[in-house]
């Protein structure tokens, strides 16, 4: 049996090396690093992938969201709303630009973040609401941008672990995950459903004027060389890491029917366990599993992840402490109990490797060590 890993980039690299490989040597020969071809290429690649009129390239994941709220104007004391149960980097930028971070909870089946905590945390303050589309599914966007009409908010979506997902209006109509709200972020990340290898990160608007204003914040507020209108920053993706993409977003959805497969026969194994709670799939939103994430119950969570670690199968836990919880980002407005799904989630969920490459055997062989440990 072939090591199992959280996420298996070796084997998913091999199979598709030759292109790899040459794709990577042709920007190195044009030496055209920055900025180079494979950008733009990429770029225009996933502007039709996804369907939307704009792609802006950018470092990373967190750059693009901060890239999108210096956009949209957001100023110091302006507050935004996102999910309590999340990974730092959708607080951190809030923060570092002096903006207010205020946290919600979320769903407690699909965990994303809940509509209904959103419209109680609204204040005059209130500029913008960030759901974050956890685990691959989409948050209710039906419902956010009704409340965002009603308030007059932004919509930001924090897109970094759904690129690729639909979601399903209640008329029946599509959007891809990212194309929705005002502006939609994702991040190139390695271990990301769409990885390069490296960091690299993209931003996401059908509004031409936003499209502008970003375009230039991620290169020093420039849209003239040396002539700086706005204040920017520096971030962009690099032309190797876009010719890595470029390769992999042809197979996108092959690798989201792939990690379905797996997360199925996570189901099947653990159907009707009443220490295991399966996903939940929202009904409005297709999943690409970028976790498969239990939630456990009656049982000692890091005593399972130690169990499995001894049997050489790695296990993560996806967040072991809720934002309002982080010493960083202490408020005195929040206390323990304030948000007890996120506190429960944190508490108990366990996330198993979830990646192309999971074969039968690996499948096999983890669901019966997790069921050896819950039911001994």
């Amino acid at each position: 049996m072939n090591k199992i890993a959280m996420v298996d980039l070796k084997r998913q690299y091999e199979k598709i090396k030759p292109e790899i490989d040459k794709a990577i040597s042709e920007v190195i020969e044009s030496t055209a690093f920055i900025n180079g071809p494979s950008v733009k290429a990429f770029q225009a690649d996933l502007e039709q992938y996804l369907g939307v009129r704009h792609v802006i390239p950018c470092g990373n994941g967190t750059d693009a969201l901060q890239v999108a709220m210096m956009a949209l104007g957001l100023k110091p004391g302006d507050e935004v709303i996102t999910a309590n149960f999340t990974f730092i980097a959708t607080v951190e930028v809030i923060a570092l630009l002096g903006l207010t971070p205020v946290v919600v909870d979320v769903d407690p089946d699909t965990f994303n973040i809940d509509p209904d905590a959103i419209r109680r945390t609204i204040t005059p303050k209130t500029k913008a609401i960030v759901p974050v589309h956890l685990f691959g599914q989409c948050a209710d966007m039906d419902a956010i941008l009704q409340i965002a009409r009603e308030f007059n908010l932004y919509v930001i979506e924090d897109a970094c672990q759904a690129i690729g997902a639909d979601y399903i209006f209640g008329d029946g109509s599509r959007k891809k995950a990212g194309t929705i709200g005002h502006i939609g972020c994702t991040s190139f990340f390695p271990s990301k459903n769409l990885g390069c290898y490296g960091d690299g990160g993209a931003i996401f608007t059908n509004d031409d004027d936003l499209a502008k204003k970003m375009r230039s914040v991620v290169n020093h507020g420039m849209t003239v060389r040396y002539y700086h209108d706005d204040v920017g920053v520096n971030s962009r993706l690099d032309s190797i890491q876009a010719a890595v993409l470029k390769i992999k977003l042809a197979r996108l959805d092959e690798y989201a029917a792939a990690r379905n497969r797996a997360a199925e026969f996570y189901d099947k194994a653990f159907a009707n366990n009443p220490k295991l709670k399966t996903p939940v799939r929202f009904g409005r939103s297709t999943h690409v599993f970028h976790q498969y994430t239990l939630v456990t119950s009656g049982i000692d969570r890091g005593a399972l992840q130690e169990y499995l670690a001894q049997k050489e199968i790695p296990a993560m836990i996806y967040y072991p402490v809720p934002l309002h919880f982080q010493k960083a980002y202490q408020d005195p407005r929040y206390k323990e109990g304030d948000f007890p799904v996120s506190e429960h989630l944190c508490k108990t969920v366990i996330s198993l490797p979830m990646h192309t490459e999971l074969d039968e055997e690996q499948l096999n062989y983890i669901t019966s060590s997790v069921l050896e440990f819950v039911n001994r």
